[in-house]
């Protein structure tokens, strides 16, 4: 079987394109109804707390990506400094959370192109882009890099045209700190993708300067981008007509902008469904090659130097969810799996040794009372779909992982 080697080829302006177009998809045209619905009048400190807590996992993921700039990500990072259980967990958690995504950013997309056969083009779409996957990590940056420019361009001429007033915006009754602490919860899903770039850390150039740099760099570059956007949308429609509206940010803007928008909507959905994808077929390799999935999907393919078996499997999944399962699912699982992979990211920083540290450990703890905190306050359906999955990723690793690498 080839030895499992990918190549460096992603300079600052790829990695940067990637990461951006993660957390530029459907969440920032999606996610301010049900934010405001709970926040009212303090949607700025729910965009504030969910910015600070991706923040936190920013540095924890640039800390241990400067010390390992490896692909696989949190469940490298866990595996090597918390226990084989751990490692296996964060990419399970992974795994699990970010093939949801892909699946519900794919159906999401297909509605808006068609509402009545989104079941139909959301597979198709995962299918073309994977294949984009499959030719080289540079056809992703490209690809992501393209479309981020063309989203922050966008968003940002949306905000300036917006009418800004502070007319009547409007307060939900039921206001409180557990609402704005659950708001900040589902406005995370806006900033997940910000550390797209440590599962993909095999195949950056001058891993330990470009990585943390980016990672940081990125993620702060879109929580200011966010709160004007967020502001914009809040002074444009008032409390109820964000809270009501499913395209806020097409509501928001001149009647003869609307098409536009959906275009652009569309095509920023699509760009962070090529970067999931990418990242599943890397953490998918790195499982592999420490025996925690089948070899097989370690297997590179030396032509494009990308994890190909990997990613055709897990494209595979994300298409067949994508026709089985409805979005309100897939976005839960999501959620709840995705903050809980960063759980273990701090968890890993936190038993970073002495020599090896380069921020204070009180970072690593923060984000991982943080994470678990917003996964308590999210809404029943995706804290019971988050923690059935737990369970049974608990279970595989005693029933099949465990006894297999411990036979001998």
């Amino acid at each position: 079987m080839p030895v499992a080697t990918l190549e460096r080829t992603l300079g600052p302006l790829g990695a940067s394109g990637i990461g951006l177009a993660s957390m530029l998809g459907a969440g920032a045209f999606w996610v301010w109804g049900p934010v405001v619905e709970r926040a009212g009048e303090f949607l700025l400190a729910a965009i504030m707390v969910a910015g600070v807590m991706a923040i936190l996992n920013a540095l924890s993921m640039a800390h241990l990506a400067f010390l390992s700039p490896v692909s696989g990500g949190a469940y490298s990072y866990a595996r090597r400094h918390v226990s084989p259980m751990a490692g296996f967990m964060a990419g399970w958690f992974f795994l699990t959370g970010k093939t949801a995504s892909a699946a519900a950013i794919a159906v999401i997309a297909a509605g808006y192109i068609s509402p009545e056969n989104a079941r139909v083009i959301a597979p198709l779409m995962i299918a073309v882009f994977a294949g984009i996957n499959i030719t080289g990590i540079r056809s992703t940056a490209a690809l992501g890099a393209s479309v981020a420019l063309v989203v922050i361009g966008l968003l940002v001429a949306v905000s300036a045209a917006a009418p800004w007033s502070a007319g009547e915006l409007g307060v939900a009754s039921d206001t409180s700190v557990y609402s704005v602490w659950q708001a900040a919860g589902l406005m995370f899903f806006a900033f997940a993708g910000y550390a797209r770039m440590a599962t993909l850390g095999g195949e950056v150039k001058n891993p330990t300067v470009v990585l943390p740099r980016v990672i940081v760099g990125t993620l702060v570059a879109v929580i200011i981008l966010y709160a004007f956007l967020g502001s914009a949308l809040l002074s444009a429609l008032g409390f109820d007509g964000l809270a009501d509206s499913a395209t806020p940010v097409a509501d928001s803007a001149p009647e003869h902008w609307r098409g536009v928008i959906i275009v652009v909507a569309v095509a920023a959905s699509l760009g962070s469904l090529a970067t999931i994808l990418a990242g599943l077929s890397r953490t998918s390799m790195a499982m592999a090659l420490e025996g925690d999935l089948p070899p097989r999907l370690g297997v590179v393919w030396g032509r494009t130097s990308s994890p190909a078996v990997a990613e055709i499997t897990m494209a595979s999944v994300a298409m067949i969810i994508s026709v089985a399962l409805d979005p309100l699912w897939l976005v839960g699982i999501s959620s709840t799996t995705v903050l809980s992979y960063y759980a273990l990211a701090h968890l890993a920083a936190a038993r970073l040794p002495s020599q090896d540290r380069r921020l204070p450990r009180v970072v690593a703890w923060l984000g991982l009372v943080g994470c678990v905190a917003l996964v308590a306050t999210l809404p029943w359906i995706p804290l019971i779909t988050g923690l059935s999955v737990a369970m049974v990723g608990v279970g595989v690793w005693f029933l099949v992982i465990r006894p297999r690498q411990y036979s001998g």
